[in-house]
């Protein structure tokens, strides 16, 4: 088998293996906002993703035993929040399409005129499924056969789905930015 990994906080991830609330408001305090930010990306609505957080970590905490070591514990953790955040866009009953469908091609807007802001805002006004699919690859750094895995659906489909999501941002993008050079106000979240 692989080397077992070495945590920084090993001392403290003991400590949460036995029960102990300090070290586990710790450990939650180290890893909360990493945490939050992948499960937001991912169901796109803050209050969603602070539940999925906090259910993340009780699930943690009650499985710390069967954490192995091969990976690190933010690694291991941020698999916890991937599935309990993807979970509650199944809830909503998001459908990741299986259609194979030509596109047409838009033109890229000029990148130095966008703003992170923009580039956030057009994120967050994707579908469900764009939005997961562009947020695991993109964001989360998986590669399509970890998405079709996880998604249960075929390569294939991660790659349309992906293909799609990067499409329709570039769309919004440059509708905001023809927007913007009118004067017309842009449509922020």
């Amino acid at each position: 088998m692989g080397n077992k990994y070495i945590n920084i906080h090993q001392d403290l991830l003991d400590r949460c293996a036995e029960g102990d609330k300090k070290a586990q408001f710790e450990i939650y305090r180290l890893y909360y906002k990493s945490m939050y930010n992948s499960s937001l990306r991912i169901v796109g609505i803050p209050e969603e993703a602070e539940d999925v957080m906090q259910e993340s970590f009780l699930t943690a905490f009650r499985k710390l035993k069967t954490y192995s070591g091969d990976v690190s514990f933010g690694a291991w953790l941020k698999k916890i929040v991937i599935n309990r955040s993807l979970d509650a866009l199944r809830k909503r009953k998001v459908i990741f399409e299986e259609l194979h469908v030509e596109l047409p091609v838009v033109s890229e807007p000029e990148v130095e005129s966008i703003t992170v802001e923009e580039v956030k805002s057009a994120i967050n006004s994707l579908s469900d499924g764009y939005r997961t699919i562009l947020s695991l690859i993109l964001l989360e750094g998986y590669d399509h056969e970890e998405v079709s895995e996880i998604l249960g659906i075929k390569n294939v489909t991660s790659r349309t789905q992906f293909s799609r999501a990067r499409q329709r941002l570039k769309e919004i993008l440059t509708d905001n930015r023809k927007r913007a050079d009118k004067g017309e106000k842009l449509w922020m979240n």
